[in-house]
């Protein structure tokens, strides 16, 4: 299964670094996921058909309000787990980069199972490069999407809050 998978993933990810991709998904895929989420009470991303994926439940920076976005992730060790704000590439960083900036503690669900984390923000070089082929690993050519933005990439540790209590 695991060989189909990687068949799969190396398939489709060019295609998600088209500009037709870049242009479409921002705006279809979140719609898409939401209706999922409710019509299967979180525990069905369209997303997780191919990576690991995650709903990332934070606080708005500005607005203080609930924000939930889906996101792949890449596992990184027992309770942790690294996102990448890739934005489809775009030349600005996602809302909710700013949003785990402003207030680190935050949340996340996988396949409908809510738990607690906090967010850490990878600046040091080595350690950027060494989540950035672990994400390559899952998702073949991913970092292409900080080449194209123009930016550098903020890439975030999640780890659970209660990791430390295990």
């Amino acid at each position: 299964m695991a060989s189909v998978l990687h068949v799969v993933r190396s398939v489709v990810a060019p295609i998600t670094r088209t500009r037709a991709f870049r242009a479409v998904a921002p705006a279809a895929l979140p719609p898409v996921e939401r209706a999922l989420a409710r019509l299967t009470r979180g525990r069905f991303q369209l997303s997780a058909v191919l990576v690991p994926s995650l709903v990332l439940h934070t606080v708005g920076a500005r607005s203080g309000e609930s924000r939930d976005t889906y996101l792949m992730y890449t596992p990184v060790g027992r309770g942790r787990l690294v996102v990448a704000g890739t934005s489809f590439a775009r030349d600005r960083h996602p809302a909710w980069t700013y949003n785990l900036l402003a207030h680190p503690d935050a949340a996340v669900s996988v396949r409908g199972r809510r738990f607690d984390v906090r967010a850490t923000p990878v600046t040091d070089g080595g350690d950027r490069d060494a989540l950035w082929a672990r994400i390559e690993a899952q998702w073949p050519g991913y970092r292409a999407y900080e080449r194209e933005s123009g930016r550098v990439v903020r890439l975030f540790v999640l780890e659970r809050a209660d990791a430390g209590d295990r």
